[in-house]
């Protein structure tokens, strides 16, 4: 390999997989640390959120229906359109050229 394409090369190779920074889940001992620091403020949490459903603010009311009744599953409207060829091959007829071709060469 020459000087000039090694440079231009992004090194991806030289990667070697492997474990990243930051990459992963955080262990679970972490997310139990966070869930103890919030706990204490869930009563609080749950008056705010009612405060705000009662008041119609958009988002309260989307958070709550979020976590109630659970988010609307996504669909996909999947239409099959069966499409017509731009022209249309008669292979019968080129295997028959094919064959008379072939049989005046014969004869």
């Amino acid at each position: 390999m020459n000087k000039q394409t090694y440079f231009k090369m992004d090194k991806r190779k030289f990667n070697k997989g492997g474990k990243r920074i930051g990459a992963g889940r955080k262990p679970k001992s972490d997310e139990i640390k966070l869930i103890e620091r919030l706990t204490p403020m869930a009563d609080e949490a749950f008056k705010q959120l009612q405060i705000g459903v009662k008041a119609g603010d958009y988002k309260f009311i989307q958070l709550y229906l979020a976590y109630f009744a659970g988010r609307p599953k996504e669909t996909k409207d999947i239409n099959v359109v069966n499409e017509q060829p731009l022209f249309e091959i008669n292979y019968d007829k080129i295997v028959e050229d094919i064959i008379d071709d072939h049989s005046e060469d014969i004869e």
